[in-house]
């Protein structure tokens, strides 16, 4: 494979260049989607009621919009307008009441005082599109342009509206900050001023390649495309990395740019097999969660992974020997310094390391335990604070003590007595401001024939019929949870068939599958890296010792939030759990591999584990650092809480990583030595030598 590559390197960088068409156009035309709700399983309930909501009242999205200082006319003239805009299927006010020759005195206290409160007043919107279609994003945006500054647009919608505008006026500054950094640490810890961009150019390709391909899965997560690209650079850098080193050092002993590529090819592909194993199945880890988001991110990011072994195989290699001339006299010094007393310490105290390891794992696993039941599901919390979304429900929880609408729809021949007494069931549960429907305005006298068919049709369908319940709690708290419980019962007790719809429902079902998804992914992870790392060093306890320091290392990591106060989304530990694992456990199989190899060659354990770290650890810093710094410019410039928490713990834990795995792993090899003897291929011969 070596020299078909080599002989071909200026075929394969014109066909790669070719391939770079159908990526960009790929990418151009691979959807992302902004809303997490979308990522439940169709089977839940909530699901088949939204799918049902939309597919018998033409409802699908819906925004709150809080008006100020306008009479009566003024909102039925702005409910208007509403009406018009494309994709609203459903304006829903006092004014559109009123317009039907239903005067606001008619109605129950409870339903007027939800709608009209001083100078201020709620509009409802529906639209027939789900909430993060592009046709309602852009009649959100119309909506705000036709309101202006006389009203407020809430809802689910405007969320999505104000995240989308943020994670594209950012993504840009992901990649340009993520770029510098990581080119700042390569010119630092690498030896050459080139080939840095040599490394970039080619993973750049294959990162191209990666987001081009998306388009086979239709669409992407917004986290997924914010995060891909960098992750890929991170975590593949160190496939680069490596080629580089070995086609260095083979130069010198051939003096032949071709022989020694060839080489470097050779040992490359046979290195990082076990590594990138490792990182694919931290990744595919992710896509057992029944939250579909794990699935998204986690093929996304293995493809990438992959993209980024072939890359460093074929575009790398023909890319260096077409500067390979230029290359030498652009060669400097790296400010890494050599490692001997580095090593020399931690091997000499290596008992005081082992000690403070048993001493960390207490307060971090408990912190790790106590940060995962902490964290938060109300995904509008990732946005800033002073964006319209979050600025309209904060006035809407503030000015009407509102949070929540909860969508009810019952089997349309439920009889009137049956819906009244279901309305009042509902109204006497905690929290719930008012409900509203046919029967609630009109009660067991008046007949709905009377109304005109216009409003009839707003909350009757030849299935279901719709009720509308207010709540005052917010989304995923803890009086939400027992509210939807509530809810739940009641409508059971009338109709079995019933669907409760809406934002906090789905957001329940959210929570309720992210807690199973959280323990299923670590253990799938372990499992998989465990197999992994064991066909790799054909050993027992080797696989062990390894993940449990880099495991560790994550309850550090995520530990940490609990005792600085910081609540994590709900999505970060999960993400972070795997990817950490995956990323960076090659450190700990690389330092692992030269510490067997020098066991195997007859040196005691002191000696090979000095050996193993002394030349380990350049590799595992410079990795390290790169995975930082591509991470930490994200953490920085991010205004989306899930991103920016997210990278943070990644950057984060690189560093935890980087401290970690060359002071505690072999220590712990030296103190398990005689167990690593028994229990691997090809080790029980040995003794402890003198070597």
């Amino acid at each position: 494979m070596g020299r078909f590559i080599v002989k071909y390197r200026k075929f394969i960088l014109a066909l790669a260049a070719i391939l770079l068409i159908p990526a960009v156009i790929g990418f151009l035309h691979t959807k992302v989607n902004y809303d997490m709700l979308n990522y439940l399983p169709d089977s839940m309930d909530t699901v088949k009621g939204q799918k049902a909501l939309l597919d018998e009242f033409g409802k699908g999205a819906f925004s709150m919009i809080i008006t100020e200082d306008l009479d009566n006319q003024q909102i039925a003239s702005l409910e208007d307008d509403l009406k018009n805009v494309p994709h609203v299927t459903t304006v829903l006010g006092l004014g559109t009441l009123e317009n039907n020759n239903l005067p606001a005195e008619i109605l129950p206290d409870s339903i007027y005082d939800t709608f009209k409160k001083g100078n201020e007043s709620i509009i409802a919107v529906f639209f027939d599109t789900s909430t993060s279609a592009d046709e309602t994003i852009h009649a959100v945006k119309e909506i705000r342009q036709i309101v202006d500054s006389h009203a407020y647009v809430s809802g689910m919608s405007a969320f999505v509206t104000d995240l989308r505008n943020l994670s594209e006026s950012e993504q840009i500054y992901y990649i340009i900050i993520g770029v510098i950094l990581a080119l700042v640490i390569m010119f630092a810890l690498l030896d050459n001023w080139l080939v840095p961009f040599i490394f970039l150019v080619s993973i750049g390709i294959m990162v191209l390649y990666n987001l081009g391909t998306n388009i086979v899965f239709g669409e992407i997560s917004y986290i997924t495309k914010a995060l891909s690209a960098i992750l890929q650079l991170a975590v593949t850098m160190d496939y680069s990395i490596f080629l580089w080193h070995s086609y260095r050092e083979h130069l010198t002993k051939t003096k032949n740019p071709e022989k020694s590529m060839e080489q470097a090819i050779k040992a490359t592909l046979s290195s990082v097999i076990g590594s990138s194993a490792t990182t694919v199945a931290g990744f595919i880890a992710l896509c057992f969660m029944t939250f579909a988001l794990g699935l998204d991110l986690g093929l996304v990011m293995a493809k990438g992974v992959i993209f980024g072994v072939i890359g460093s195989i074929t575009v790398l290699p023909a890319l260096i020997l077409t500067f390979h001339k230029i290359l030498p006299k652009l060669d400097h010094k790296s400010i890494l310094p050599s490692f001997d007393k580095t090593a020399k310490f931690i091997i000499n105290i290596f008992p005081v390391f082992i000690i403070i390891f048993i001493a960390l794992i207490p307060p971090f696993l408990y912190g790790y335990q106590q940060t995962n039941q902490n964290v938060y599901y109300d995904i509008s919390r990732s946005l800033p604070s002073d964006m319209d979304f979050a600025v309209a429900n904060r006035k809407l929880n503030e000015e009407f003590g509102l949070s929540n609408v909860h969508m009810i729809l019952t089997d349309a021949n439920l009889d009137t007595d049956k819906i009244l007494n279901l309305t009042s069931d509902l109204e006497s549960i905690d929290g719930i401001e008012s409900v509203l429907n046919l029967e609630q305005i009109l009660g067991d006298q008046i007949p709905a024939e009377i109304l005109p068919e216009s409003v009839v049709n707003i909350t009757r369908s030849n299935q279901h019929e719709l009720t509308l319940a207010i709540s005052k709690y917010k989304t995923a708290s803890d009086e939400m949870t027992t509210q939807i419980n509530a809810m739940n019962d009641v409508l059971k007790k009338y109709d079995s068939t019933a669907f409760l719809v809406g934002e906090a429902s789905l957001t329940q079902d959210m929570i309720n599958l992210t807690s199973h998804d959280f323990q299923v992914v670590n253990i799938v992870s372990i499992v998989a890296i465990f197999i992994i790392i064991m066909l790799v060093t054909g050993s027992i306890s080797l696989p062990v010792i390894l993940i449990a320091v880099i495991e560790s290392a994550i309850f550090i990591n995520l530990g940490l939030p609990f005792y600085t106060g910081d609540q994590l989304s709900f999505i970060t530990p999960i993400c972070i759990s795997t990817i950490q694992l995956g990323a960076t456990v090659d450190y700990a199989i690389l330092l692992t591999t030269r510490y067997k190899r020098e066991r195997l060659n007859g040196r005691n354990s002191k000696k090979a584990a000095f050996i193993a770290v002394k030349t380990s650890l350049p590799s595992i810093i410079v990795s390290g650092a790169v995975l930082f710094a591509a991470t930490i410019g994200v953490a920085i410039c991010s205004r989306a809480d899930m991103i920016s928490s997210m990278t943070l713990l990644l950057a984060r834990g690189a560093i935890i990583s980087i401290v970690l795995v060359p002071a505690i792993l072999p220590s712990l090899l030296i103190f398990a030595d005689p167990l690593i003897i028994r229990t691997t291929l090809g080790m029980k011969k040995l003794t402890k030598g003198t070597k």
